[in-house]
């Protein structure tokens, strides 16, 4: 398949003719009562929204919903200070027609994260805790589910390889507040690699991002306790204490932060604390970085007001 079109670098007024997927369909209905639909169109650099389909355009979109693949030509507008496609055709392609994963955002190649998630792992000196995080980062099949999976379905590091990005991101982030603060940086380290296993079991990445139904029911939190502790009674000679076990569990089940956030324990060691406190970096930074990728004067968000900032701080006026 050929390189796919770049969304954030479309300038306004360019014709479209390319291969979409229909992330999101959103009814609704205007001021004055009049109903119409918005399409979120995706690929594997970006999204973008159409111009809204009127009621005497619905027979345009009649029957597509999230993870159809479409051909769409159309213009780049600009709506409120935001890009958008103003829909000239759009053809529902056969299924099988398009390999959807193609479409879908991706952080690129992730041999560098593995790289330098594997080095760090590698530092891990305690035997027992070393073998523990062994038995799922020395498995083929965990680490090929490991570096496809998203880490989350719409929010940070929604992208193929995100999750793994999103590790390597807390990871060196833990390092340091673990260096900083006294906390065991081993104990760390394999906390990083191992508080967002349950993600393998709560998402899915064959079509579009979404949840299972164990993700809705039980949420990666839990699901990645029950991992650990599922493989960990498959081992005959069981590579750690119970206590030690308690403790890499408490990890995940603690690290974000609070039970309205998900978890069931808050964080109750010092290294929880680290990890809980590098998971939310990495996830509210990315989120942020997102939003601001965008061209706009500022952004509102959770209740607060984003600016992008820049300056050269002086370097033109050294040349």
């Amino acid at each position: 398949m050929p390189r796919p079109l770049s969304i954030p670098s479309l300038d306004l007024g360019t014709r479209v003719h390319d291969v979409f997927l229909v992330m999101d369909v959103d009814a609704r209905t205007s001021g004055t009562g009049e109903p119409y639909t918005i399409l979120t169109l995706g690929n594997s650099t970006g999204q973008i929204a159409t111009a809204p389909f009127w009621l005497e355009q619905q027979d345009q979109i009649a029957g597509l919903r999230r993870g159809h693949v479409v051909q769409v030509i159309g213009d780049v507008v600009s709506y409120r200070d935001r890009k958008q496609i103003k829909v000239i055709s759009i053809r529902h392609l056969p299924e099988g027609s398009v390999d959807v994963r193609s479409l879908l955002p991706s952080v690129g190649s992730v041999d560098k994260y593995w790289e330098t998630l594997d080095s760090w792992r590698k530092e891990i000196s305690k035997p027992r805790l070393a073998a523990v995080v062994n038995l799922f980062y020395e498995d083929e099949d965990f680490r090929r589910r490991y570096e496809q999976c998203p880490a989350s379905v719409r929010g940070h590091h929604a992208a193929i390889g995100g999750l793994l990005k999103h590790t390597l991101e807390v990871a060196a982030i833990a390092r340091t507040l673990a260096r900083t603060s006294g906390a065991d940086l081993e104990l760390v380290v394999a906390g990083a690699l191992l508080h967002d296993i349950g993600k393998l079991e709560s998402y899915t990445w064959d079509g579009l991002f979404d949840h299972t139904e164990a993700g809705i029911l039980i949420g990666h939190v839990v699901l990645g306790a029950m991992m650990l502790d599922r493989r960990l009674a498959q081992e005959k000679n069981p590579p750690c204490t119970e206590r030690e076990r308690d403790i890499l569990m408490h990890f995940i089940l603690s690290h974000h932060g609070k039970l309205e956030f998900g978890s069931p324990v808050p964080p109750r060691t010092l290294e929880a604390e680290v990890l809980h406190w590098a998971d939310n970096a990495s996830a509210t930074t990315a989120d942020l970085a997102e939003t601001l990728d965008q061209e706009k004067r500022y952004w509102e968000r959770e209740g607060r007001r984003l600016y992008p900032v820049s300056s050269d701080w002086g370097a033109r006026d050294k040349r």
